[in-house]
């Protein structure tokens, strides 16, 4: 499949950006608990060789080296990977998933969380990483539905307006990067296409309020994106409204759609 890439394609989340510290703390927070939950469901242990594909702080990659002790390894791999700090048992290599080889038959478990909806690239690098698979090792994918995620009670119909207005100019910035922001909901089928069996999507949704830690995720990408939000019309005091908007103790909204996706080599 020949993929049409924007003129401006480009990952929207720079690694030396001064809020990526900030990105990968809060991505911690909002999302490690339910892909180390579903990594643990594959059995992972000790001997086990796994890889972590755009490793972002090392949090997931750091609970898998713990996982594989002793005898097993993690390979972290990032563009970027200055904010990984290598552990015992595990290796951090600067690596770019779309373009740099990767070991074919190597790995009992490869993970990766929110990469693939941003590469244009991203049938090609999932057959990438099914080829890195041992026969019978496992592969895991949570992806983002940024385009699903109503909005359930606001302070008044402006903030409500002002809510949507934000969500559709992330989908917008996003797409105009090269990005998928439904990529989620189609990963399943793309992994069953790519030749893997047992496929398990698991959508997972919640509440979000002004406490919740997605919430304080996209209430950052108000500032780390801050300049994409502005090429989508969004102003500065916008944003700000925004901000406050979501730290409303009133806020209620749905969470976007994160898919938990896991199929295996035959």
């Amino acid at each position: 499949m020949t993929s049409t890439v924007p003129a401006e394609a480009g990952y929207v989340f720079d690694n030396h950006n001064e809020n990526a510290d900030d990105q990968h703390r809060f991505l911690a927070a909002a999302y490690d608990p339910l892909s180390t939950r579903r990594l643990a469901e594959t059995g992972v242990g000790p001997g086990w060789r796994c890889l972590e594909v755009g490793a972002g702080g090392g949090g997931v990659a750091h609970w898998l080296a713990r996982r594989v002790a002793p005898g097993g390894e993690v390979v972290a791999t990032d563009i970027k990977p200055d904010h990984i700090t290598p552990v015992e048992g595990m290796s951090v290599w600067r690596h770019d998933v779309t373009r740099d080889p990767l070991p074919e038959a190597s790995f009992d478990l490869i993970h990766s969380r929110l990469v693939l909806l941003h590469l244009p690239e991203r049938l090609e690098v999932l057959d990438r990483l099914v080829r890195a698979l041992k026969p019978g090792g496992v592969l895991q994918l949570d992806e983002f539905d940024i385009t699903y995620g109503p909005s359930l009670l606001m302070p008044d119909p402006e903030a409500r307006a002002l809510y949507e207005e934000f969500l559709a100019a992330k989908i917008a910035l996003m797409r105009r990067a090269g990005a998928d922001p439904a990529w989620g909901r189609d990963a399943g089928e793309a992994m069953r296409r790519a030749g893997l069996v047992d496929v398990d999507p698991r959508p997972h949704v919640e509440l979000w309020d002004a406490d919740s830690p997605g919430v304080h995720l996209i209430s950052h990408h108000t500032r780390h994106l801050r300049d994409a939000f502005v090429r989508e019309g969004m102003t500065d005091e916008r944003l700000a409204d925004v901000r406050a908007l979501l730290a409303d103790p009133s806020f209620r909204a749905c969470s976007c759609l994160i898919y938990s996706v896991r199929g295996r080599r035959p």
